[in-house]
């Protein structure tokens, strides 16, 4: 319930903070930015729809060739109309079990593919997005240890992610080392290992395909990380998982990522939704809340809440995270993503986008494009050129989002680009045609 202030609250107030009256108290704000706005006149329903139609004729969309980390992908249009059902739009967090065994049901079977897509025991109801679950990852590899001062990150973690960590740290003053990429476009293990020699190490994380696209030799990794006895942390995306190997079967004990590739649009930037699995023997550490399935006092199939490891369900000092609730919605079109392409029809999505990249890659490299490295990678990959800035400008003007500049992180005249199965050959062949035409020019 809401309960205004009276004027003698406001008055006693500002009296409080030296100040006579509300203007008083925005007066540091630029006055142009208090005006009214200059509104259209009252509108009929009719008149608000046919304006806000003229107004979107001013929208332009982007052929998107950028990626790292959200994925401009084909989303079935059932995602969202089965999401679209009252039960699943408007359900707020699954309380009480005895009035939400649809939702908990769903949940269920989301954690179920989770399992299987990673290659893992256990699977959270889901977290707020990939960066926050690979921190919370870092954080229970740390409880997990017991002891250490030192975190080990990959150079091919997305440098966004790596801040996120590094802000979570921040309370527990931990040590984060980055391990170099090599020559291949992925982790050194030698310099994995020599850094693992050093000791105090709570938790090695790496990136399975890394940010540049390149896939990690996680076998080899996992080995040497294994033979430390240290927590092995791996940020996977689940569309790759559809043709590679799982972490699971290499030794990992954390598995993260990000699901917005499985049914989420771009949408500015989220909301997304992490997914987050583990070992069985790590479940009591793991942050969040999972669904199990049990019977009720009858004898009947009962979904529950079987794990609720934060602050307002248990002792404060034994919980494992604030993570107070899950993306459900957001898992759901996981989830129904998920159900209707079936493993063959993510892998088909894997395996178109991985064509396609190579196709357009080909392109680049005959127009006199520079492969940064020579490893193997999927849909994403680094090319460099000079004064390559000036091209993604001039491209973007025409319409075309021409991958993510990476100057901020790094490396010079350099551009990721990502091919989705969503690209055409028609869009790619004419992105070359424009290349081509401003490489002449230039």
């Amino acid at each position: 319930m809401y309960i205004p202030h009276s004027q003698d609250d406001l008055q006693r107030a500002l009296e409080q903070l030296g100040l006579s009256s509300l203007d008083d108290l925005f007066s540091h704000i630029d006055p142009h930015l208090l005006e009214s706005p200059n509104l259209e006149p009252p509108m009929t329903e009719e008149e608000v729809r046919r304006y806000f139609k003229e107004l979107s004729k001013g929208n332009r969309e982007l052929v998107c060739f950028a990626g790292f980390g959200a994925y401009d992908r084909i989303i079935p249009s059932a995602v969202w109309q089965i999401l679209s059902r009252g039960e699943f739009l408007t359900a707020y967090t699954p309380y009480q079990a005895e009035a939400s065994q649809g939702t908990l049901q769903a949940i269920f079977e989301y954690q179920t593919l989770i399992c299987e897509l990673t290659g893992m025991d256990v699977a959270n109801a889901s977290m707020y997005d990939g960066a926050s679950a690979l921190a919370s990852a870092i954080l229970m590899a740390r409880a997990i240890k017991g002891k250490g001062s030192r975190v080990l990150l990959s150079e091919g973690i997305n440098p966004l992610y790596r801040e996120v960590v590094k802000t979570y740290l921040l309370g527990y003053q931990d040590e984060v080392d980055l391990i170099p990429i090599g020559e291949n476009g992925y982790t050194d293990v030698k310099l994995l290992d020599d850094s693992l020699k050093r000791g105090e190490v709570h938790a090695v994380a790496v990136q399975y395909p890394n940010f540049l696209g390149f896939v990690e030799p996680l076998e080899e990794i996992g080995k040497t990380v294994k033979s430390y006895q240290v927590p092995f942390v791996v940020v996977a995306d689940p569309i790759a998982l559809s043709v590679l190997r799982p972490p699971g079967d290499y030794g990992a004990d954390i598995v993260v990522g990000e699901g917005q590739q499985m049914g989420l649009p771009l949408s500015f930037g989220g909301p997304y939704v992490g997914f987050f699995a583990v070992k069985v023997e790590h479940l009591r550490k793991m942050p969040g809340r999972l669904v199990g399935l049990g019977e009720d006092i009858d004898g009947k199939r009962a979904f529950t809440l079987v794990l609720q490891t934060r602050e307002q369900h248990i002792r404060r000092e034994r919980a494992t995270s604030n993570i107070c609730t899950n993306q459900n919605l957001m898992a759901l079109a996981n989830l129904i993503y998920m159900v209707l392409l079936g493993k063959e029809g993510m892998r088909e999505v894997a395996k178109q986008s991985i064509s396609k990249a190579m196709y357009l890659k080909d392109k680049l490299v005959s127009l006199g494009f520079e492969e940064l490295y020579m490893g193997k990678h999927l849909w994403e990959f680094p090319i460099r050129k000079n004064k390559v800035s000036n091209l993604y400008r001039e491209l973007l003007e025409k319409g075309y989002l021409f991958g993510i500049p990476l100057e901020r992180f790094g490396y010079k005249d350099t551009l990721l680009v990502a091919v989705t199965e969503k690209r055409t050959r028609k869009e790619m062949d004419e992105l070359i045609k424009l290349i081509r035409r401003e490489i002449i020019i230039t």
